[in-house]
C-alpha cells in the first residue's frame, strides 16, 4: 500500500487518548452539587436591590400632594415597574417572533478522520467474482463547509400564527399594566386621606389620651379616699377607660398610614411623610353621567374585558396552527458545499432540491385535534361573554357605591361639625365648672371619633371614584412617564384628575364587525 495513505499508530493513540480526556473532562463538569445560598449572599443582594429601587429617586423636599403623590408612585413604585417591565419582554417576544418566519441560512463547518482507510472493491453481478484491486475511495481526514438556506411552508404557517399570538399577548401585558395603573392610583388616594387624618388628628388624639389618663388617675385616688359612693368613682373610670380604648384604636388606625404611604410612592418607610389636604368639595358628576354612555365607556376601554377578547383571538390563532398539522410539508432546500477530500474530483458543488411529505396516520388525529381547537374557541368565547357581564355589572356597583360613599361623606361631614361646635360649648361650660373634665373628654373623644369617620368617608369616596374610573378603562394621561421629570409628570397627574372631576366622557367609538 501507498506510505502515503498508512496509518500512523503513534498518532491513532495520541488523538484516541486526548478524545478520551476531553469526554472525562466534560462529564466532570457536567456533574456538580446545588449550593445553597448563604445569608450573607441573600443580603448582599437585598441591599443591592435596595439601592438600585432609591436610584434616581427624586427627594421628598416638603409636604406631599395628592397629585405628586400618584406621580411619585406612577414613576417609583416596584409593582408598576414590573408590570411595565412585563409588558417590554412580551412586545420583546414578539419582535423576536417574527425573524422565525424568515428562511433558515445555516453555516456549519466539520472536520473527519477514520483510522483506517475507506477501501471499496467491485463483485460481478453475474460471476460474484471481484474484479480489479481494492480501491481508497475517501481521505482520512477531510474538512468540510456549507452555507445551506432552507424553507419549509408549514414552519412559516406555525410561525406565522405563532407571532400573530405573541402580538396579542404583548397586548394583553399591556392591559394588565394599565389595570396595575388603576388599582395603584385608587391604593394611593386611599393611603393618602388616611395620611391625611393623621395629621390632623395625630395632635388630638394624643392630648385627649393624656387628659383622660390625667382624670382617670384623680377618679382612683377618688376611689381610695371614699369620699364618694363606690359606685360613682367606678363609672367614672368605666367612662374613661371606654373613651382611652377608642383613643387608642384610633391611633393604632393611623400609625400604618405613613409606612403604606411610603411604599406606595416609592419612598423609604422611614420617610416622614406630611400631606397636603386637598381643599374643595366632592364632586358628583358622574352621577348624572348617561348610564347607556357609561357602558359604552366601559364595553370599549375596560382592560378585563379587553384582555378576554384577546385571549379569544389567541384561542383562535391556536386553531389554525392545529389545522397547519394536517396540511402537506412542502420544503426548499439550496446548499453551497466544499471539501478538501483529494479523492473528490469536484471538490466545490451546489445543492438544490425540493421535498413534500405528509403524515399519512395523522389524519386519524384530525377529528380528535378539531374538536379540540374548536371547543378552546367556545371556551375562550364564553369567558368574554361571561367577563362583559362582569364588567357591566361591577360598573353599576361602582356608581352605586360612589352615590352612597358622596352620601356617606356628607352625613359624616355634618355630623363631625356638629360635633366640634359641641365641643367648644362643653368646654366653655367646663371652664364655668358647669361641666365636668369626663364630659369634655367623652366629647372630646366623639369627635376625634367623628373627624375620623368623616375622613373615611372621604377615603371610601377616593376608593369607589378610582373603581368607577377602572371600570371604565379611563386611565391616566400619563405616556411616557418611565422618562418624564416629576414635576411635569406631577403636571400631568393634576390635569388629568381634573378632566376626571369633571365628569365628562370621551366620544363613543363606533361598534365594528368582529375580525375573523
Amino acid at each position: 500500500m501507498n506510505k502515503n495513505f498508512s496509518t500512523n499508530p503513534t498518532a491513532v493513540s495520541s488523538r484516541t487518548l486526548l478524545a478520551l480526556i476531553l469526554a472525562a473532562g466534560l462529564t466532570g463538569c457536567a456533574s456538580f452539587t446545588p449550593q445553597a445560598l448563604q445569608p450573607s449572599e441573600v443580603l448582599g443582594t437585598a441591599q443591592a436591590d435596595k439601592v438600585a429601587q432609591a436610584k434616581d429617586v427624586v427627594p421628598l423636599s416638603g409636604p406631599l400632594s395628592l397629585e405628586e403623590a400618584v406621580a411619585r408612585a406612577i414613576k417609583y413604585n416596584a409593582e408598576r415597574r414590573l408590570k411595565a417591565m412585563e409588558e417590554a419582554v412580551a412586545a420583546g417576544t414578539f419582535e423576536a417572533g417574527k425573524f422565525d418566519m424568515l428562511p433558515k441560512l445555516v453555516a456549519s463547518a466539520g472536520y473527519r478522520y477514520r483510522d483506517k482507510d475507506l477501501l471499496t472493491s467491485s463483485r460481478d453481478l453475474e460471476t460474484g467474482a471481484l474484479i480489479g484491486a481494492r480501491t481508497i475511495s475517501s481521505s482520512a481526514e477531510a474538512v468540510t463547509t456549507d452555507l445551506g438556506l432552507s424553507w419549509s411552508l408549514l414552519d412559516f404557517g406555525q410561525s406565522y400564527y405563532a407571532a400573530k399570538q405573541n402580538g396579542d399577548r404583548a397586548l394583553i401585558a399591556a392591559e394588565r399594566r394599565r389595570k396595575a395603573i388603576h388599582t395603584l392610583v385608587q391604593d394611593v388616594r386611599t393611603a393618602y386621606w388616611r395620611v391625611a387624618a393623621a395629621d390632623k388628628l395625630n395632635v388630638s388624639v394624643r392630648a385627649t389620651i393624656q387628659e383622660a389618663e390625667s382624670a382617670l388617675q384623680d377618679a382612683r385616688k377618688a376611689e381610695g379616699e371614699m369620699l364618694r359612693s363606690p359606685l360613682e368613682p367606678l363609672r367614672f373610670q368605666r367612662q374613661l377607660l371606654e373613651n382611652l380604648r377608642l383613643l387608642e384604636a384610633v391611633e393604632q388606625e393611623l400609625s400604618s398610614a405613613r409606612i403604606e404611604l411610603a411604599a406606595l410612592v416609592g419612598l423609604p418607610h422611614t420617610q416622614p411623610i406630611s400631606v397636603v389636604e386637598p381643599a374643595g368639595e366632592i364632586q358628583t358628576a358622574w352621577l348624572d353621567a348617561p348610564v347607556d354612555a357609561m357602558e359604552t365607556q366601559a364595553l370599549a376601554f375596560n382592560p378585563d374585558l379587553r384582555e378576554s377578547m384577546y385571549n379569544a383571538r389567541i384561542a383562535q390563532e391556536e386553531t389554525r396552527r392545529a389545522m397547519l398539522k394536517f396540511f402537506p410539508g412542502l420544503s426548499f432546500n439550496y446548499g453551497i458545499k466544499r471539501s478538501d477530500d483529494a479523492y473528490l474530483v469536484n471538490q466545490s458543488w451546489n445543492e438544490a432540491g425540493v421535498q413534500l411529505s405528509y403524515n399519512l396516520l395523522g389524519l386519524l388525529g384530525l377529528p380528535a385535534q378539531m374538536r379540540l381547537a374548536e371547543a378552546g374557541v367556545a371556551l375562550a368565547d364564553q369567558k368574554r361573554v361571561a367577563t362583559q357581564m362582569v364588567v357591566l355589572t361591577q360598573l353599576h356597583i361602582a356608581r352605586l357605591q360612589y352615590a352612597n360613599a358622596t352620601r356617606q361623606f356628607a352625613r359624616a361631614d355634618s355630623i363631625a361639625g356638629v360635633d366640634g361646635r359641641i365641643v367648644a360649648h362643653v368646654s366653655n361650660q367646663e371652664l364655668a365648672q358647669k361641666q365636668t373634665k369626663l364630659e369634655r373628654v367623652s366629647q372630646q373623644t366623639a369627635s376625634i371619633l367623628s373627624s375620623l369617620r368623616r375622613y373615611q368617608a372621604m377615603s371610601n369616596v377616593q376608593a369607589a371614584a378610582s373603581r368607577l374610573q377602572a371600570t371604565l378603562g379611563m386611565e391616566l394621561s400619563v405616556e411616557g412617564s418611565d422618562t418624564m421629570p416629576l414635576a411635569d409628570l406631577t403636571a400631568a397627574v393634576s390635569r388629568s384628575l381634573q378632566s376626571w372631576e369633571a365628569g365628562k366622557l370621551p366620544p363613543a367609538p363606533q361598534a365594528a364587525a368582529p375580525r375573523d
